[in-house]
C-alpha cells in the first residue's frame, strides 16, 4: 500500500495491524453491524458501520472510519447520515498548519479548523475515548 499523499493526513504509511486489531475487536460488539478494512477511497481504512437497531429512526445510517498510521497519527470521523443531511465529527492526529497536531472538528460539520484537542498515547485508549463519545451522542438521541 502506498502511503496516502494529499489527504490532509499523516505522511506515514497506515498501520495495517492497528486496523486489523481494531477491526476484530469491534467486530466482536453487538453495536456493530459490519467492520471492514478497505482501500475503496483511495486510502487503506477501517469502515465500521453501526447497526441500525442502535439508532432512533431518523438516523438511516451511521459510521466511523479509522485511519491509522505507523507514526500513530491518525483520524477517526464519525458520521451520521438522515433523510436530508449529515451529522459528523472527526478525531485527528496529524500534523497540520491551522492547529495542534491532536484536535477534534466538532459536530455538526466537522469544520476546519477544528478545536485543539489532547488524546492518548494509546490507539486502544483512543478508540475507547470515541466509541465513549458515541455513545454519549446516542443516547442524547434517544433523549431528543
Amino acid at each position: 500500500m502506498v502511503p496516502p499523499t494529499g489527504d490532509g493526513g499523516s505522511p506515514a504509511p497506515i498501520d495495517r495491524p492497528i486496523l486489523e486489531f481494531l477491526q476484530t475487536r469491534l467486530q466482536a460488539t453487538r453495536q456493530v453491524s459490519r467492520a471492514a478494512i478497505t482501500d475503496a477511497s483511495g486510502h487503506l481504512e477501517l469502515q465500521v458501520v453501526f447497526a441500525s437497531s442502535y439508532y432512533p429512526a431518523p438516523v438511516d445510517d451511521a459510521t466511523l472510519t479509522v485511519r491509522w498510521y505507523t507514526n500513530d497519527d491518525f483520524t477517526l470521523h464519525y458520521r451520521e447520515q438522515y433523510a436530508d443531511h449529515a451529522w459528523e465529527c472527526r478525531w485527528d492526529r496529524h500534523p497540520n498548519p491551522h492547529e495542534t497536531r491532536d484536535h477534534f472538528h466538532p459536530p455538526p460539520d466537522a469544520p476546519t479548523p477544528g478545536e485543539d484537542a489532547t488524546w492518548p498515547d494509546d490507539h486502544r485508549d483512543v478508540v475507547a475515548l470515541v466509541l465513549s463519545e458515541i455513545e454519549d451522542r446516542i443516547t442524547a438521541l434517544w433523549s431528543e
